[in-house]
């Protein structure tokens, strides 16, 4: 093989996921009425802001080797807590800043801090105590959870403060600016990735981490930073999520967490660690949404997205294992 076969063959792998979300777009758009248009592709990048956004802390835990599970709970606690203090119906204790204005970035501070410190108290747990991060995520993704229910009484906050509600509402070219908030997320830590100290680290964590610390890496340092960036993005998604229902219940967001699995991994981040990039995770993401929004199109049964998500998950996985077969054959 040439070289520039070879490379060629490496843009192709190292950008699957991109020709996979064409080629289905392109199906779709074909076989389904009215799903080409304008307001359609918004719909799809719309929906995926909340999972885009939290997909993004969770990958970055897996790219360095580990798992956080509490993302989902985390999530809807940070809307909880936005929901509650800024909300005017239900629980909602309807506080007002003046000027109104200045919602925005205390609620976001609030919700940021609150995914900080589980995400530390995460850290801690898997680095310090060197406790496996499959339980003590696991762990967290059930009393948090216990922790939104609790708050909130089983009860709902609704109606948020107008100006909070005015990112959800008001659109930029047909899309909500909640959406460009995840899109920035993927720009920002993609090139986090790809440029800094600190993403090349995390890549080289997740790959060897006995390597990383005998090459001088501070790993727990890496680690630490990690878990607790994966506690205050999952937080954002869930204060984008109260944004976007204009409050919050006990039960908000269940199931995202299955979703963010599946994005992360159709997005080529590998489960053993050290591989991945987030512009893949966030074309799983958009691939995820765009199926979702035929399902509905077509009017079929909600069951049927499972289905789907559960067989691309499995493709992702297979796909996995043959780009590192032919990965070893360039070699």
């Amino acid at each position: 093989m040439s070289p520039r076969q070879r490379k060629v063959l490496e843009f192709v792998l190292d950008n699957l996921v991109w020709f996979m979300l064409l080629v289905v777009l392109a199906i779709f758009s074909a076989t389904i009425p009215n799903y080409f248009q304008p307001g359609i592709f918004a719909n799809v990048i719309e929906q995926s802001s909340v999972l885009g956004v939290m997909s993004i802390g969770l990958a970055l835990v897996i790219i360095a080797g580990h798992m956080d599970l509490s993302v989902e709970s985390v999530a809807a606690l940070s809307a909880m807590a936005t929901g509650i203090l800024f909300a005017s119906s239900g629980i909602g204790l309807g506080i007002t800043l003046t000027p109104g204005w200045l919602v925005v970035p205390v609620s976001l501070v609030i919700g940021l801090a609150v995914g900080a410190v589980i995400g530390a108290l995460n850290g801690y747990l898997v680095i310090k105590i060197k406790m496996n991060a499959f339980i003590v995520t696991l762990s967290s993704y059930i009393w948090v959870r216990g922790l939104v229910v609790a708050s909130s009484g089983g009860r709902s906050a609704q109606n948020l403060a107008p100006d909070l509600r005015f990112l959800g509402i008001q659109r930029f070219l047909g899309i909500p600016l909640t959406a460009y908030i995840a899109i920035l997320c993927f720009v920002g830590f993609s090139f986090m990735m790809a440029k800094t100290r600190f993403g090349r680290h995390l890549i080289m964590i997740g790959g060897n981490e006995a390597a990383a610390f005998r090459a001088g890496i501070k790993v727990d340092k890496v680690l630490m930073i990690a878990f607790v960036l994966s506690g205050a993005i999952a937080a954002l998604a869930g204060w984008i999520l109260a944004i976007r229902t204009s409050g919050a219940t006990a039960n908000l967001g269940t199931g995202l967490l299955f979703n963010a699995f599946a994005a992360v991994v159709i997005g080529g981040v590998s489960l053993k660690g050290g591989v991945g990039a987030l512009p893949g995770v966030y074309a799983g993401v958009l691939l995820l949404s765009s199926i979702n929004t035929a399902i509905n199109l077509m009017g079929l049964p909600a069951h049927y997205t499972q289905v789907i998500h559960g067989l691309l998950v499995l493709a992702a996985v297979l796909l996995d294992t043959l780009k590192q077969t032919i990965r070893k054959r360039l070699a």
